[in-house]
């Protein structure tokens, strides 16, 4: 069978280096860069222009954190879709409902968008990053997201409909994450000690579940 080529969708506004400790070698991949929303765009209609970006017959969606809601969301134009979130939620009910209240989106509406990606102790602590590396490569990230698609992607997290997951999903989550606590998480695949950004701390133990998985989608090795 052929082996696929794989779709990584990165978190919020991070890119292709929040995967960088991962082991995927021997497959095609393609990082999916965000594009700039348009004026109200709900993410339904967000996720279709990203999906007219992808050429394969034969994807899987990586999706790390809002980039694996956005990949539900490009799931439900590809039949036959086989997607693989890691630290994410497959449906509104697995955020957790203190974040989607209304007083929470009175709030991100009144915070400056750059506050929000300013790195401090307190980002450290819900990301689950520990060590100096760690807390290096979060700060370079959060520095070069751009302030206005980080409020509009959170905006769209309070808001997301999704209640059905798209595709055959499988979900990879750590049992320490403070972002999506585990306890909201419908029969994840657990990482244990695994933060929000387990796939830089925990990169070798989520590399490995997601080698099994494609092994066992497309028997390869």
């Amino acid at each position: 069978m052929k082996i696929p080529d794989l779709y990584l969708f990165s978190g919020l506004g991070a890119d292709e280096r929040a995967f960088s400790g991962l082991d995927l070698s021997g497959y095609s991949i393609r990082y999916m860069s965000w594009i700039k929303p348009e004026d109200q765009e709900k993410i339904s209609s967000y996720a279709t222009r990203m999906a007219r970006e992808m050429i394969s017959d034969n994807p899987v969606l990586i999706g790390l954190s809002f980039g694996g809601m956005v990949a539900m969301e490009v799931a439900k134009q590809i039949p036959g879709a086989i997607v693989i979130l890691i630290s994410s939620a497959k449906t509104k009910r697995e955020i957790p409902p203190y974040f989607r209240g209304y007083l929470n989106r009175f709030l991100l509406r009144l915070l400056p968008g750059r506050l929000l990606v300013w790195p401090n102790a307190v980002t450290f602590w819900l990301f689950g990053v520990t060590t100096q590396e760690e807390k290096k490569l979060l700060a370079a990230i959060l520095k070069d997201t751009d302030p206005d698609f980080l409020k509009w992607a959170l905006s769209q997290i309070l808001q997301w409909k999704n209640d059905v997951p798209a595709g055959q999903v499988y979900h990879i989550h750590g049992k320490r994450d403070r972002l999506l606590p585990y306890r909201y998480i419908d029969r994840p695949v657990p990482v244990h000690n695994g933060g929000h950004l387990m796939i830089v701390s925990h990169a070798g133990i989520v590399s490995d579940i997601i080698r099994e998985i494609l092994a066992q989608e497309h028997r390869v090795d």
